[in-house]
């Protein structure tokens, strides 16, 4: 059986054709733009999506050398597409990294309890779906009147190209909407936002029929629901209950897959549903915004590139070297806290470009770092060697500070195509790859730089803290 899989990422769509066995038989991407039209925004409009959809799965297709049988679709999660009842947008899709919804988070919070919020899979956030659909309500009141749909990105893409309007478990487990214990929709949560509970999808199985959909360049086949793209991530690289993994890119993202629906009163992390059945799987995730978003900023002040940074770091992180705190854009684990700031401390006059440069690398592992050590706190667990993903992983010096900074045994692991080809074994009818992806090398953490960067993580704490007013 041979499927199509489509990633509907934030600045970016891929498309793959995959075997029955998983290889990847061809592939192609295209990018569009995420606009601010407000300080905080972040907006994509829709047609845009479905243009480069039909761009890429045009150019893939004309490559495969065979007939596409089915397919599936992941995406980008928490964002929300407001529709009419012939799924033409309202208004641009308001995505995960739109931050005008801080005073609608802030009611959440003050409207739930802390288990309540618990069960949700989130605390209160802007950014999702169900504190934008609460800001649309507040101040959109005209669209929100003509609206017969909120679905998500991946959701409408696929009902635009003629599938059925539906979602599945591990998208709506991203939305402050779904029960994720319960696997259902809270009508507590919907009623909070006071829109009509019939704009939210039916849930089905990741690998439920959808309908059939149909691209520019003719080619048309059945399609299934798909999955939010972490969880076809998890999928495509066949991470089962007790693995997890490190993402780097311009975010990044610490999974450990749940045995149970254990969930976080912290609310400092996220509890997730994966992809598949209903109420078959969960995963924990520290959620970082600041990896590659902060890196490329900092490096662009210093009129620098990651090549002159990597070759600063093969020195390795000096206890003279400055203290950098990456959270340029706010920052969610550990902190759940969009007003945070960036900054360095430490400099002197002997301060010099390189020591500069490696403070910015460090800052970012020291970001996920921080990542790593919430999730494990809640109890979840990594296994003993972590697989890395991303593109931030592929320099050796950098994966040496990110081993020395988690304190884990680091694998590294070439999944470049992970989400788009758990998306195509969902049109398969399977959840998970036949066999974890490989693991080529490991990275030890080296006991001496990991007691100093442990010791600098506290200075980076405590820099937070005081940003904060926390004693």
């Amino acid at each position: 059986m041979t499927t199509l899989g489509i990633d509907l990422g934030t600045g970016s769509v891929k498309a793959a054709v995959v075997s029955s066995d998983g290889s990847v038989l061809g592939a192609a991407s295209c990018t569009y733009e995420v606009v601010g039209p407000e300080p905080g925004w972040a907006e994509s409009d829709p047609r845009e999506w479905l243009a480069a959809v039909n761009e890429v799965v045009g150019r893939v297709s004309a490559g495969a050398d065979t007939a596409i049988d089915g397919v599936g679709f992941s995406g980008q999660m928490h964002g929300v597409v407001v529709t009419d009842g012939d799924l033409v947008p309202l208004l641009p899709a308001i995505l995960w990294a739109d931050g005008r919804a801080t005073a609608e988070a802030l009611d959440l919070a003050e409207s739930f309890t802390v288990e309540a919020l618990a069960i949700l899979g989130s605390p209160a956030v802007p950014g999702f779906a169900a504190t934008t659909l609460k800001w649309l309500q507040r101040n959109r009141p005209e669209v929100m009147s003509q609206a017969r749909y909120a679905l998500q990105p991946k959701d409408w893409l696929r009902a635009a190209l003629g599938g059925d309007v539906a979602t599945d478990p591990s998208d709506a487990s991203g939305t402050l909407l779904y029960d994720v214990v319960a696997g259902r929709w809270s009508t507590e949560a919907i009623a909070w936002t006071g829109v009509n509970a019939n704009l939210v999808a039916e849930v089905r199985d990741s690998s439920a029929g959808a309908g059939e959909v149909a691209f520019a360049c003719g080619v048309h086949a059945p399609a299934v629901v798909g999955g939010a793209d972490t969880a076809c991530a998890m999928a495509g690289i066949g991470l089962r209950v007790g693995d997890g993994f490190i993402a780097v890119g311009t975010g990044s993202q610490t999974v450990s897959v749940l045995a149970a629906p254990s969930v976080d009163t912290s609310l400092v992390t996220h509890t997730f549903a994966t992809a598949g059945v209903i109420g078959a799987g969960w995963y924990r995730i520290g959620a970082v915004q600041n990896a590659g978003l902060a890196l490329t900023k900092a490096l662009a002040w210093l009129g620098a590139d990651v090549a002159e940074a990597v070759e600063a770091l093969r020195s390795g992180v000096q206890p003279s070297d400055p203290i950098f705190v990456p959270y340029i854009a706010g920052e969610r684990t550990p902190f759940m806290d969009a007003s945070l700031r960036g900054s360095w401390s430490g400099l002197s006059l002997s301060t010099d470009r390189a020591a500069m440069l490696r403070s910015i690398l460090e800052g970012v592992a020291q970001a996920v770092a921080l990542g790593v050590e919430a999730v494990e706190a809640t109890g979840a667990l990594l296994p003993a060697v972590v697989p890395i993903v991303g593109g931030g992983t592929h320099d050796r010096a950098f994966r040496q500070l990110l081993a020395n900074a988690t304190g884990h045994c680091l694998g590294v692991t070439d999944a470049p195509n992970a989400a788009v080809v758990g998306a195509a074994l969902l049109a398969q009818g399977r959840s998970l790859a036949g066999q974890p992806a490989e693991v080529s090398s490991a990275v030890e953490p080296e006991p001496l730089a990991q007691a100093l960067l442990a010791a600098r993580r506290d200075q980076v704490m405590a820099l937070v803290r005081a940003q904060q007013g926390v004693e």
